[in-house]
This record gives C-alpha cells, sequence and structure tokens, in this order.
C-alpha cells in the first residue's frame, strides 16, 4: 500500500509526483498491464526467460 501525506494545498503536485514514484517502484503499473488479459502459464514461463 502506497500512502503520501499533504500538508498544504500548494504540495499536491510534489504529492502526486511522490506517489507515482512509490507506484511504479512496486510495480503495480506493471502488475496491472499483466492482468489486464490472461496469459498461459506456459507463456508467462517463456517471456520471463524459461530454460536458461
Amino acid at each position: 500500500m502506497v500512502e503520501v501525506k499533504i500538508n498544504d494545498k500548494h504540495s499536491f503536485e510534489k504529492a502526486m509526483r511522490i506517489f507515482k514514484k512509490q507506484c511504479q517502484k512496486e510495480g503495480f503499473l506493471i502488475e496491472a498491464k499483466e492482468r489486464r488479459y490472461y496469459t498461459k502459464p506456459s507463456e508467462r514461463k517463456r517471456r520471463k526467460g524459461g530454460r536458461n
């Protein structure tokens, strides 16, 4: 969970930048894109790297 606190009205933009960076760091956007469509387990393995 990502939480950002706002102290005054001018820091909203700063809070949004911090929130976006934290979401990117946590990987929420990547996970949302991956969950958009169903992928078979074999396809996930192939994309991840499969055999080394």
